[in-house]
């Protein structure tokens, strides 16, 4: 790390400037995951009922058939964009 600082004569007054000082910007790095925590299927149900929202029967049907097949978190998600594309 190189130290640098900067002094100027302004208004009569020296004002100096270190550039280590200055506030540091972080880089986010491309493609990097961020991560984060999963809310298990019953907790997903308790926060929902708070909210008022309830499964239908056809998709507690559809997420007890993914459990069954033991369906991956993706072949899950594809099997409801599926169910709910038009024909």
């Amino acid at each position: 790390m190189r130290l640098t600082s900067i002094s100027a004569k302004r208004n009569d007054r020296r004002i100096c400037y270190n550039v280590t000082m200055a506030k540091q910007r972080k880089t986010i790095a491309k493609g990097r995951k961020v991560s984060g925590f999963a809310v298990g299927r019953a907790r997903f149900a308790k926060i929902s009922a708070v909210e008022g929202i309830q499964l239908t029967e056809v998709m507690e049907k559809r997420a007890a058939e993914a459990d069954r097949k033991g369906l991956t978190a993706e072949k899950y998600r594809q099997t409801i964009v599926r169910s709910h594309r038009k024909s």
